[in-house]
C-alpha cells in the first residue's frame, strides 16, 4: 500500500470521478482568474476614462469642439466618450434635418445615449456571471468529489477483515482535496463578483447622471435658439 501521503501523490491516486471533479474546478479556476484579471483592467479603464472625460467636458469645452476631438480618426473613444458621441451625433442630424422639434431632438439624443449605454454596461458586465456561477457551485462540486472519494474509501473497507486508519486515511484524504479545491475555485470568484459589481454599479450611476445632465444642456440649447 502507498503510504505517501503528499497532495499530488493523493490526487494521483484518486479515482477517475475524483480526479475529473479536481480537473473541472482547476479549469474554472483558472479561468476565473483570466476573468478577474481582465475586469479588473476593463473597469480600472473605464473608471480612468469617466474621470478624465467629466473634467473635460465640465470645463467648459464648446460641445462642438469636444465632439470633433473625439470623434477624429486617430482617436479610439471609449466608455462615456461613446455615450457623449452618440448623444451629440444624433442631436445634431435631428437638427441639420429641419422642421424637428426640439423636444424630438433632444429626446432622440437621449435614446442614443441610452442605446450606447446599455452597449458599454453588457460589455463590462461580460464574465461576471461567470465569476458568480463559479463562486456558487464549485464548493458543491467539490463536495460531490468528496462525497463520492469517501463512498469508494468505505466500500474497499467492505473487502478487508480488519479496518485500520492506515487504511481508510489515504482515501479520506484525497477526497477531501476536492473540497478543498473548489473552495480555492470558490472564494477568489465570490470576493471578486461582489467587488467587481460594486465599481460597476457605482460606474453605471456615473453614466446614467451624465446622459440626464448632458440632457438638460441640450435643452438649454434648443431653448436659447
Amino acid at each position: 500500500m502507498n503510504t505517501d501521503l503528499s497532495i499530488f501523490q493523493l490526487i494521483l491516486d484518486a479515482s477517475f470521478v475524483v480526479q475529473f471533479v479536481m480537473f473541472l474546478l482547476i479549469a474554472a479556476s483558472l479561468a476565473s482568474w483570466t476573468f478577474i484579471f481582465s475586469k479588473r483592467k476593463d473597469l480600472t479603464r473605464a473608471i480612468e476614462i469617466t474621470d478624465e472625460f467629466e473634467e473635460e467636458f465640465w470645463s467648459g469645452t464648446a460641445l462642438a469642439d469636444l465632439y470633433r476631438k473625439l470623434s477624429a480618426k486617430d482617436f479610439k473613444p471609449e466608455g462615456i466618450e461613446k455615450i457623449f458621441l452618440a448623444g451629440y451625433k444624433e442631436f445634431s442630424r435631428m437638427r441639420q434635418t429641419g422642421n424637428v422639434d426640439p423636444m424630438v431632438q433632444v429626446e432622440s439624443a437621449q435614446r442614443a445615449m441610452r442605446i450606447e449605454l446599455s452597449r458599454e454596461l453588457d460589455r463590462l458586465d461580460q464574465h461576471l456571471p461567470f465569476l458568480a456561477t463559479v463562486g456558487s457551485i464549485s464548493p458543491y462540486i467539490g463536495l460531490f468529489g468528496t462525497v463520492w472519494g469517501i463512498m469508494n474509501s468505505f466500500m474497499s473497507l467492505s473487502k478487508v477483515k480488519q479496518a485500520t486508519l492506515a487504511q481508510v486515511a489515504p482515501g479520506i484524504a484525497e477526497a477531501l482535496i476536492a473540497t478543498a479545491i473548489g473552495l480555492f475555485a470558490a472564494i477568489p470568484a465570490v470576493v471578486a463578483y461582489n467587488r467587481f459589481s460594486t465599481r460597476l454599479e457605482s460606474l453605471t450611476g456615473r453614466y446614467e447622471l451624465f446622459v440626464e445632465e448632458f440632457v438638460v444642456l441640450l435643452q438649454r440649447q434648443v431653448h436659447m435658439k
